[in-house]
């Protein structure tokens, strides 16, 4: 009985997993595309505007990166190290888009504006401590008989 327990419970953490990485994975990798696709507000045109510097490479790079590592959070693929720049990544946007703006929106303003970035940090805080889990590539790839 226990043993059936701890399957089911092992199965339902896999499935939980998968979602909060299909979740974070598609944010990330929609919102790099949305760099290429529409660059005046979301790319190098929001990158002037908020003050990265070097907006004509950052915000390609930013993108790329988002692309990258939200596609390898999709499939579950390397999850921890593609969280690591992921988590860069949405400091960066909270700093520069959030913390400077709270004196002049104030905090409930701040709150509802920041309220998707803070939840693609704890996603990928929990991504980065659990990894991709159970159904994913690096489940399939540790799993792997390996040639001696």
């Amino acid at each position: 009985m226990a043993a059936n327990a701890d399957s089911n419970w092992a199965g339902r953490a896999g499935n939980a997993i998968l979602l909060i990485r299909i979740l974070v994975g598609w944010v990330f990798l929609s919102e790099g595309v949305q760099k290429f696709l529409f660059p005046e507000s979301l790319g190098v045109g929001r990158f002037v505007k908020i003050g990265i510097p070097w907006p004509q490479v950052m915000a390609p790079f930013v993108g790329v990166v988002e692309i990258v590592c939200g596609t390898l959070l999709l499939i579950g693929l390397l999850t921890r190290l593609a969280a690591i720049p992921l988590l860069v990544d949405i400091c960066v946007a909270l700093y520069s888009t959030k913390l400077i703006t709270f004196g002049k929106n104030g905090l409930w303003s701040t709150l509802h504006e920041a309220r998707t970035d803070v939840s693609m940090l704890l996603g990928l805080v929990f991504l980065l401590l659990v990894g991709g889990g159970s159904l994913s590539a690096d489940a399939r790839w540790l799993a792997r008989p390996r040639a001696k």
